[in-house]
């Protein structure tokens, strides 16, 4: 716990000048997933907030909906050979009225922190398993100054960025621009499960008058855990994917890709964009 960060010494070649330096890195580490005892899944991420992590997984994979279906996470004492506790794995006992689904007494999934669970989930799996449809929610319309806003807002909210260069971020806007909640990982979908897993803790779920802000590209995992967390509206600084908008369009999620200054793209769920009259019809 609290290995966000590490330290190696490199050789740096600066306009031909040589010196030899210590550099901070960001940690990464594997942290198994056991549900009920039983293993579940592995995922390469940053220590810390790891039982938020794991909650957020089990929310983004149908398990959990609320607090009360948490009963606890622990970490694994006698995970190594010698007995000792890495923090490497946690043990998430849910209470005993949650109907599992079958896969999660199965598999055994591994999760790399670049990909998230490549090729796992289908469009049709998605929309059938999320609990709260986004397309029923309330109403929620967001202007583009104020998605515009937003990536300078997430950057300056990444205290380990500055430090290491080399971590993604996410975070959860109010519909009025409010930060509610950022977190940070060396895996973009590390970072958006840690952030609704702290919101099922919190009892805050659904999501459903929140924006998601990435840092990097929507993939399709991270357009599943917004529409598995009831988040409305997904806007990331890259590009997304086609199965991303995909779902996008399937689910009603609003979804805004290249937002960076005042341009960006909006590839679904455009009725939630509050644009000026005379820019809509120009």
């Amino acid at each position: 716990m609290g290995r966000v960060t590490e330290r190696r010494k490199v050789l740096r070649i600066r306009d031909g000048a040589v010196s030899t330096r210590p550099d901070t890195l960001v940690a990464e580490e594997p942290l198994e997933i056991r549900l009920n005892g039983k293993p579940l899944a592995i995922t390469m991420r940053t220590p810390g907030d790891d039982f938020a992590l794991a909650a957020g997984f089990l929310v983004s994979e149908g398990v959990l909906a609320t607090a009360s279906d948490l009963q606890n996470i622990v970490y694994c004492a006698g995970a190594t050979v010698d007995g000792s506790n890495t923090y490497n794995v946690v043990d998430v006992k849910t209470a005993p009225d949650v109907t599992l689904p079958d896969f999660t007494l199965e598999r055994n999934v591994y999760t790399s922190s670049s990909c998230g669970l490549c090729g796992k989930a289908s469009l049709d799996a998605v929309r059938t398993t999320a609990r709260w449809p986004i397309a029923d929610t309330p109403p929620l319309r967001v202007t583009p100054e104020l998605l515009a806003s937003l990536p300078d807002r997430l950057r300056a909210a990444q205290r380990v960025f500055d430090r290491t260069g080399g971590l993604h971020a996410a975070a959860l806007f109010s519909e009025d621009g409010e930060l509610l909640d950022t977190r940070e990982d060396v895996g973009r979908h590390n970072a958006v499960d840690k952030l609704i897993g702290r919101a099922l803790q919190n009892d805050t779920l659904p999501l459903s008058r929140t924006i998601l802000m990435v840092s990097g590209r929507a993939s399709f995992e991270l357009a599943q855990k917004a529409v598995m967390a009831g988040i409305p509206v997904l806007a990331a600084v890259s590009a997304p994917s086609s199965l991303a908008v995909d779902l996008a369009a399937e689910t009603g999620l609003t979804l805004v890709g290249f937002l960076r200054g005042n341009s960006m793209n909006v590839y679904a769920g455009q009725d939630r964009i509050a644009l000026r009259e005379a820019a809509a019809q120009s």
